[in-house]
C-alpha cells in the first residue's frame, strides 16, 4: 500500500461484495469513502482502525468520490462522531446533502426509462420497491468543504487532486498524488470487474442530453476513461479489489471489450428491430429482470456508441422505443 493510506475492506449488502475504504494517515486523519449505513459495516470500519491504532473520533477529514450507497452512507455517524469536515467535489454536495430526495428524482427517471425500453409496468413497480428499500443503506449530512474540479487537498505531507471522472456515476471523483503516481480511484476503474456506466440525472442542473433527454453514460464513461489513460500512475487503489499498476492496458481491455459488446449487440439488431430490454433478455436472460435496470443501462450504452457511428436507428410505437439495425 502506498506510504501512509491504508485499504480497508468494509462488507456491504451487495453483489459487488466489499467496498474499499482508505485511511490516510496523515495530518488531518483522513478516511476516503465510508461503506453503506449499516451496524455490520460500522463494527468492521471501527475494527479496522483500531488495527492501525486509531478510533473514529480521531479522523479529521472524510472524503466521498461518489454518490453510491456502499461509499457514502456511514457518512452522517462518522461525521458526528469525530467532528470530521466532509468533503465531496461541489457537484456530488447537493447530492449528499439532500440524498433521500436526489434518489427519488434519480428512481423517477429510471422509472420513465425502464418504461419506454420495453419493461413491463408490474417489473417496474416492484424494482421501485426495491430501490426505496435500499436507501437505508445511504445517508446524508452537512458537506463542509466542496472541491472544484483539479482544486487540490492539502495534507502536512502529500497533496492530492480532485478530478472529475464522470461514467460510473455522474460524480465519480479520483484522487491523484502527482508527487508518487497514486491515484484514489473510487469505482472508476477496477481490475477485476468492469465498472457499469449507470445512467443516472446530470449533475449541476444540467438538462439530459439531446433528443430523449436520456444522459448518455457509456459515451461519458469512456471519454474519462481516455483521460485517465493518458495520466503518469504508478498504482491505482480501487473502491473494490486490490490495489493494481498498468492502468493503461486495462483501460485498453476494457475499450476492447465495450467494442465486442457492440458488436453483439448490433448483431442482435441485424436480425430483427427489438427493444433495449428485448436485447438484454438476449444477452443475459432473467438477469434481465432482477437486474433490469443495470442491464438496461448497459444495453443502452451500447446503443449510443452505435448510434454515434450511424449503425442504429429507433422508432417509437405507443411509447415504447425499438432499435434496428443500420
Amino acid at each position: 500500500m502506498s506510504g501512509g493510506i491504508h485499504r480497508m475492506a468494509i462488507p456491504t449488502p451487495f453483489m459487488v461484495g466489499r467496498v474499499n475504504c482508505y485511511l490516510i494517515d496523515d495530518d488531518p486523519l483522513t478516511l476516503v469513502d465510508t461503506g453503506p449505513n449499516s451496524g455490520k459495516a460500522l463494527d468492521c470500519l471501527e475494527r479496522e482502525l483500531a488495527g492501525h491504532g486509531r478510533r473514529i473520533e480521531d479522523l479529521g477529514r472524510i472524503v466521498i468520490t461518489h454518490q453510491h450507497l456502499d461509499h457514502m452512507g456511514l457518512v452522517d455517524v462518522l461525521a458526528r462522531r469525530s467532528g470530521a469536515e466532509v468533503v465531496t467535489l461541489e457537484l456530488l454536495a447537493p447530492l449528499i446533502e439532500n440524498f433521500g430526495a436526489e434518489a427519488e428524482r434519480d428512481d423517477e427517471l429510471a422509472e420513465a426509462l425502464m418504461l419506454r425500453h420495453g419493461i413491463t409496468r408490474d417489473v417496474v413497480t416492484a424494482l421501485r420497491a426495491v430501490s426505496r428499500s435500499f436507501r437505508g443503506w445511504g445517508g446524508s449530512t452537512t458537506v463542509t468543504r466542496r472541491l472544484a474540479d483539479g482544486e487540490a487537498l492539502e495534507f502536512a505531507g502529500r497533496t492530492l487532486e480532485a478530478i472529475h471522472r464522470p461514467g460510473h456515476s455522474p460524480s465519480d471523483t479520483v484522487f491523484l498524488d502527482r508527487a508518487d503516481g497514486t491515484l484514489l480511484g473510487g469505482d472508476h476503474l477496477l481490475r477485476h470487474i468492469s465498472s457499469n456506466p449507470l445512467i443516472s440525472r446530470q449533475l449541476g442542473g444540467k438538462s439530459g442530453e439531446p433528443g430523449d433527454g436520456r444522459p448518455r453514460a457509456l459515451l461519458t464513461y469512456l471519454a474519462s476513461m481516455r483521460e485517465t489513460r493518458e495520466m503518469e500512475l504508478s498504482q491505482v487503489l480501487p473502491g473494490h479489489g486490490r490495489p493494481f499498476g498498468d492502468h493503461a492496458a486495462l483501460i485498453d481491455e476494457r475499450f476492447a471489450m465495450h467494442e465486442r459488446r457492440a458488436r453483439k449487440i448490433h448483431g442482435l439488431l441485424a436480425e430483427r428491430p427489438m427493444t433495449a430490454h428485448g436485447i438484454a433478455q438476449s444477452l443475459w436472460g432473467n438477469v434481465a429482470v432482477t437486474q433490469a435496470y443495470l442491464t438496461l443501462s448497459e444495453v443502452l450504452g451500447h446503443i449510443d456508441l452505435l448510434a454515434e457511428r450511424g449503425r442504429v436507428v429507433e422508432h417509437e410505437t405507443g411509447g415504447v422505443i425499438r432499435f434496428e439495425a443500420v
